[in-house]
């Protein structure tokens, strides 16, 4: 089983995920979590986070609060954006 990273980022304040990206490898995931952290710096109502697991599926599961609150954007909408 292949280990992919996804990157949420979620606005608390809205209650709404903003960005999904995914990545393959570790250290790209890495920096770019690092970049996203730099981006949103001092924004108390941004949350970052970067998470493994074989697929977005999964991390539905384990992480549905970003997923499911009112006004959630979904993948394929963050997609067309």
């Amino acid at each position: 089983m292949s280990l992919t990273h996804f990157l949420l980022v979620y606005d608390l304040r809205r209650q709404t995920l903003v960005d999904v990206r995914e990545f393959s490898d570790a250290t790209e995931a890495t920096d770019a979590y690092g970049q996203a952290e730099l981006a949103h710096l001092g924004d108390q109502d941004c949350e970052i986070v970067l998470v493994g697991a074989d697929s977005l599926d999964t991390i539905r599961k384990t992480h549905g609060h970003y997923f499911t609150k009112a006004g959630a954007v979904t993948l394929p909408e963050l997609a067309a954006s």
